[in-house]
């Protein structure tokens, strides 16, 4: 049988060593107490048929390069390809130098001109750190003064070190978003399906931004045609760009536009799969996803990704100060009792064990999956699974898929 080593500890990993599971033997590293196949050996030191990298630190540190100088079949883009999300100043040159539609921008590492060119911008302003902030690193803002505060704290280092050194700050743009991962296999893509997700830690997209509080997918008010538009006019002019520029990209490229009043827009691009988005959309699919990212891997793209019709929802439960100070050691309650609901799946990423309890360990604790043959019936399972968990100062948003459910 064949063997697969997912890289990463969090929902997204639990989520596709799932999915791979229903194919293959999964081998999580790190893992948690709450992934089955978890192991704490190093992935340079694991026999596997096929690596698959989750999280984006370990890909833009070169965890890819390395596993293929060992002859190992991987599914990640190198370190060249991770800049897409490790710099998103590079990121946006790449896009202005293919041609895809995107937000004005400027790149900063001085605090002044930065200033300046906030004086140019007017309604919303946003400011993004160039590096990896863990999906904190953007400030989205109707308030000059907090844009400004916003520059100073990331410039000075104070706010996420070397990553805020150098920011982006962009043109706000209006109007709904949707996230969809396209399958690359260095010269060829292919879409998978879209998906909705919630950055905001409070409800009606309150206070700020988390690594995401939930998703959706399908997306039922999405325009048809619109997942084609997004690969000629975004996908395919960036894989082209990049094969350009020598990258040989080969991995999941997580695309998230605004749907603006002028098209679809492309906000950034991540180099993996998204999270919580992977939660709802690879339980979907109905196809191999381990020969699909097996042949994606190996530059040899051939398998057509086919989804149920089901839809499914998921909504992140969090730690007590999250996103700012989460607090960890609560014992987590009522799994069981979640599990048991038919149509609703957990998968764990903030937690550890103390005895046989598992309890909070990180910012993002776990995800409650619903499926249903409709968005309203998804989200009531999910919802359903919430209502069963608990821990003292658990948080976890009461709108998410509220309209798509209407």
């Amino acid at each position: 049988m064949t063997t697969v080593c997912v890289v990463g500890s969090g929902a997204r990993e639990h989520a596709l060593a799932t999915v791979l599971g229903r194919n293959a033997e999964v081998i999580v590293t790190p893992g948690s107490p709450a992934i089955a196949g978890s192991t704490n050996t190093d992935a340079l030191e694991i026999e596997a048929d096929l690596f698959v990298i989750g999280p984006e630190v370990p890909l833009v540190d070169g965890l890819a390069d390395e596993l293929r100088a060992q002859g190992k079949l991987v599914f990640g883009p190198g370190a060249d390809g991770a800049k897409l999300e490790g710099s998103k100043a590079w990121m946006k040159q790449v896009l202005a130098n293919a041609e895809v539609p995107t937000a004005r921008f400027e790149a900063f590492t001085e605090v002044e001109p930065a200033l300046a060119y906030l004086d140019t911008m007017q309604d919303l302003y946003i400011v993004k750190t160039d590096g990896l902030a863990a999906g904190k690193g953007v400030v989205v803002t109707e308030s000059l003064t907090e844009a400004q505060d916003a520059v100073r704290s990331y410039l000075s280092g104070d706010a996420f070190g070397d990553a805020g050194r150098r920011l982006v700050i962009e043109e706000g743009l209006t109007g709904p978003e949707v996230s969809l991962f396209v399958i690359c296999d260095g010269t060829t893509a292919v879409p998978l399906q879209l998906a909705q997700d919630f950055k905001r830690i409070g409800v009606g997209d309150t206070g700020p931004n988390t690594g995401g509080m939930g998703a959706y997918s399908p997306v039922p008010w999405a325009a048809e045609g619109l997942v084609d538009e997004i690969m000629q006019r975004s996908v395919l002019p960036t894989l082209a760009e990049l094969t350009r520029q020598g990258v040989d990209y080969r991995g999941a490229l997580f695309a998230g536009l605004m749907l603006t009043p002028d098209g679809p827009k492309m906000l950034e691009y991540n180099v993996r799969f998204g999270d919580p988005e992977t939660q709802v959309v690879l339980p979907r699919l109905e196809s191999d996803l381990v020969q699909l990212l097996s042949e994606a891997a190996a530059g040899k793209l051939e398998s057509t990704p086919e989804f149920t019709t089901d839809a499914m929802v998921t909504v992140v439960c969090a730690a007590e100060g999250y996103p700012v100070a989460p607090v960890k050691g609560a014992v987590i309650s009522g799994i069981e009792e979640a599990q048991a609901i038919d149509g609703v799946e957990i998968f764990f990423a903030g937690v550890a064990s103390n005895g046989d309890k598992l309890v909070v360990n990180g910012g993002r604790v776990l995800n409650v999956v619903g499926r249903g043959a409709t968005i309203a019936e998804a989200r009531e399972k999910a919802f359903a699974g919430v209502d069963k968990i608990s821990w003292p100062g658990m948080q976890f948003r009461t709108d998410i898929a509220e309209k798509a459910a209407d």
